[in-house]
């Protein structure tokens, strides 16, 4: 099987990598990719592409003679890439653009849920200043309010502050037709459950917990992932299934009532309240930096799995292969962000010990990275890299990734120093 990966994340490194090691898999390749996939062993190349341009992704994909296209981030699957390469006769995994509206309009998802009768919080959608105060006095504080598109994990604000709340809300209306979400706040800890799907079937995999705020102790603002770890020894025993049973299979099931079927991988972004499992938010997508230690921990081969999703096939695959299979160890990614992120990043700046490393329990994935005129490898993004420990349990695999990030130099680089510490610890429990 050879297979093009789209995008140029640590994500689609992270696929790519895995992809890579599939022994079905004869040949990958990533568009637009960077530095590190480029260099990644049974990666041929990385090749320029626009990522949202549909008719540029299908003519790569043929000229290549792919057997399947695995589309990364979110915003060529809101833009209809899958809908362009499927329509070519190339196998794709990922939601048609339809679909991705689970992922695109946070309104759309609300009412997708309520129709499947999926547990989520309390909101009302609003497209006026006025309406955003009624809705933040109705549910009251900590106030939560979200930009209804895509807006790279930095669309929602979690705060105390009324005046704070009505001002993300306005700018997030700035934009002729923009509406926003108002919710209730969910207590309890955060949980990320990827399910594969090819729109009837589905299957889990190992859940993870990642790291949105800038900085230890949970402090600072929205970012797109700073961190993640994976398994989590904390979480209720049957969590998966229940999350299959009352979530994933009915918003599947529900999507295909409506005509517009899901088929690759639904993100269920959940909260563990003290009133039960609740659901956050989807994604259409991966999500990141949750794939780098999801991926570290899957034993059975990808390829297969993400091309059965794209072809109907998911039920019969599973039945010839048996269920997923994972390492009993765990992993820990740690995200390198470059000076100013998310605020006002840097970029630029000179990046060292960022090569492959002989070290089997821990690797550097490449998100926000480019080469200068001089070969040089710098800075080019907000998330700079992705460092992935593992090990025998959450300890030793936190080790692995923060003494392979010691070895990593950017001037004024920041990551956090506490992701998955508290689990580590056997501080962290369930509501």
């Amino acid at each position: 099987m050879k297979v093009l990966v789209v995008g140029s994340g640590a994500r689609e490194h992270a696929l790519a990598r895995s992809l890579a090691s599939d022994p079905a898999v004869t040949a990958v390749w990533v568009a637009p990719g960077g530095p590190g996939p480029a260099s990644e062993p049974g990666v041929l190349g990385c090749l320029p592409v626009d990522p949202c341009d549909g008719d540029a992704v299908t003519a790569l994909a043929q000229e290549l003679g792919v057997d399947l296209v695995v589309v990364g981030p979110e915003a060529p699957l809101v833009a209809g890439v899958a809908d362009a390469v499927r329509a070519s006769g190339t196998a794709c995994f990922g939601p048609s653009a339809d679909a991705a509206q689970l992922e695109g309009s946070k309104a759309f998802a609300k009412q997708v849920m309520a129709a499947a009768g999926v547990p989520t919080a309390m909101a009302r959608v609003c497209t006026t200043a006025e309406e955003v105060a009624e809705a933040l006095d109705l549910f009251g504080a900590p106030h939560v309010v979200k930009d209804d598109g895509l807006a790279a994990g930095k669309g929602v604000v979690v705060t105390s502050s009324r005046a704070d709340a009505l001002e993300h809300a306005a700018a997030c209306l700035a934009r002729e037709g923009a509406q926003v979400v108002v919710e209730e706040f969910l207590d309890g800890p955060e949980v990320s459950l990827f399910v594969l799907t090819d729109g009837t079937d589905v299957v889990p995999l190992a859940p993870a917990q990642d790291f949105k705020r800038a900085l230890d102790g949970d402090e600072g603002p929205n970012t797109g992932g700073m961190g993640a770890y994976s398994p989590l020894p904390w979480a209720p025993p049957g969590l998966v299934e229940e999350v299959v049973a009352r979530v994933a299979q009915p918003v599947v099931d529900e999507m295909r009532r409506r005509g517009t079927p899901f088929a690759g991988v639904l993100y269920c972004g959940l909260a563990l309240t003290s009133r039960g499992v609740r659901v956050v938010e989807f994604n259409a997508r991966f999500g990141d930096p949750e794939t780098q230690v999801v991926l570290a921990r899957l034993r059975t081969p990808l390829g297969g799995l993400l091309h059965a999703c794209a072809t109907g096939r998911l039920g019969a695959h599973l039945a010839d292969t048996g269920p997923l299979r994972w390492s009993r160890g765990a992993a820990v990614v740690v995200v390198l962000a470059a000076p100013g992120y998310p605020a006002a990043t840097t970029t630029g700046g000179v990046i060292t010990g960022a090569d492959a490393s002989a070290d089997e329990a821990a690797w550097v994935l490449h998100a926000g990275t480019a080469l200068d005129a001089s070969g040089a490898l710098v800075s080019a993004g907000g998330r700079v890299l992705s460092v992935v420990g593992s090990g025998q349990d959450l300890a030793a695999a936190r080790t692995a990734a923060y003494d392979r990030l010691a070895a990593v130099r950017l001037e004024g680089a920041q990551w956090r120093t506490d992701v998955a510490s508290a689990a580590a610890e056997g501080a962290l429990t369930a509501s």
